[in-house]
């Protein structure tokens, strides 16, 4: 019997896939594993696209003297790096090692294969959201009127979440705003999870918030995969408070920015959408405050105004009765004689209720106008600035006079900001528009 060696099989394995399969094929799998020690070393396997079990694996290489010219190519067409999870098309050539075995060597890649795939599962997820009837949930939702108690998720050492606090605690107009971080991972695997968990204890404190932010600064476009899942956008859509996204990239929307409440593009425009949207509201509230005190003013002198006229009429009018009866009760006891001073009593008894009748009525209305001023005044007290500053809200003055617009401020003037609790001195060293 002639017994070959271990090598000498794996030899004639070797020359025999040399001789057969000398041709290069370009083949499309998925990554499941990778890591860079100067070469690029993978994992590509293909699933059953019904049970989304391995059916095929390969172990896969690029080589240093073509990994860098692939990897700058692949990430300046997709704005993506290559990653565990992606679909890929490479062009390979067939080798097999007698120590190391089967595997391909990666010659080539096609960007435009993985940016097709990456496309198809964003509309896949978009039509799945669309097919669940939430895509546009926390679209619909009402934005409240007052924006002071925001829910922060981000990671406490990301840039932008401290661009996010400096520009909201900084505001020239001296908003105040109730802000909690909810600690989640911005990028790599854990963004889904951490953020949905973060989602979740929002949600156990509804009537804490007003709205939930979702920031995050720049970096590589790689890094925005884990805000591309079904599952985290289906948590957004149907979260039950408005959710605003800055998640710091200018030329790309995720997922989830498509389907928030808001998007701005970055931390620093999120803040200042708040500020705006508070600064409209002060505004508005300053306008209503100073229509109705006009109108009640209007109001109460006009009937202040009345009340008088019909007052002064009174007298006169009790006058003008009483004569005119006493009167007609002459002409008939002159006509009558003495026999009808009967006649004559039950007259006077009649005028005199008469008279009470009316001062019982001229008392029932002006009971009724003193209440109705009573109301006019209870709602004067509920428009008072005081009542506003208990809100949050804070008014700023420079020599007495309400700021309204910054330019009516300058470097070293000394400002007196009142909030509910006091009132607090400053000097401008700065200011920006």
């Amino acid at each position: 019997m002639n017994a070959l060696t271990l090598f000498e099989l794996n030899s004639l394995v070797r020359q025999t896939l040399e001789l057969s399969i000398s041709e290069e094929y370009w083949v499309c799998a998925e990554i499941s594993e990778l890591r860079v020690n100067r070469h690029c070393y993978m994992e590509l396997v293909q699933k059953d696209t019904h049970e989304n079990g391995i059916i095929a694996k390969a172990r896969a290489q690029v080589w240093a003297n073509r990994w860098s010219l692939i990897k700058t190519m692949f990430e300046s067409i997709t704005q993506q790096t290559l990653a565990p999870g992606m679909q890929v098309l490479v062009k390979t050539e067939i080798t097999f090692h007698e120590i190391y075995g089967y595997s391909l060597n990666i010659t080539d890649i096609d960007p435009t294969y993985t940016l097709g795939d990456m496309a198809k599962r964003r509309m896949e997820i978009m039509r799945q959201l669309e097919e669940e009837g939430i895509r546009d949930m926390n679209k619909e939702l009402q934005l409240p009127r007052l924006l002071q108690r925001i829910a922060i998720i981000s990671s406490a050492s990301a840039a932008g979440y401290d661009d996010f606090c400096n520009q909201l605690k900084n505001n020239p107009e001296g908003l105040a705003f109730n802000i909690q971080l909810f600690q989640a991972t911005m990028q790599g695997n854990e963004v889904t999870p951490s953020i949905i968990a973060s989602l979740n204890a929002i949600a156990e404190h509804l009537d804490d918030w007003d709205a939930v932010i979702i920031i995050r600064g720049g970096g590589a476009t790689s890094d925005l995969s884990g805000f591309d899942t079904l599952e985290l956008a289906e948590n957004i859509a149907q979260f039950p408070l408005p959710i605003i996204t800055g998640i710091g990239h200018e030329r790309d929307d995720t997922i989830i920015d498509l389907i928030a409440h808001t998007r701005v593009k970055t931390p620093t425009a999120a803040a200042e959408f708040l500020i705006r949207h508070q600064k409209e509201e002060l505004s508005l509230l300053e306008n209503i405050n100073t229509r109705i005190s006009n109108s009640i003013s209007n109001l109460l002198l006009s009937e202040s105004t009345h009340l008088k006229l019909l007052a002064s009429k009174i007298p006169a009018l009790f006058s003008m009765t009483k004569n005119r009866e006493e009167v007609r009760i002459d002409k008939l006891a002159s006509m009558l004689g003495y026999n009808s001073f009967r006649c004559i009593d039950t007259k006077k008894n009649a005028i005199t209720m008469l008279n009470k009748q009316m001062a019982l009525y001229v008392l029932d209305f002006l009971n009724n106008k003193k209440i109705k001023i009573e109301s006019i005044e209870n709602k004067l007290k509920n428009s008072n600035p005081e009542r506003l500053l208990k809100l949050g809200f804070s008014i700023a003055r420079v020599n007495g006079k309400v700021i309204k617009n910054i330019e009516e401020v300058k470097e070293g003037d000394n400002i007196e900001t009142t909030l509910a609790s006091g009132t607090i001195k400053s000097t401008v060293t700065w200011k920006r528009t």
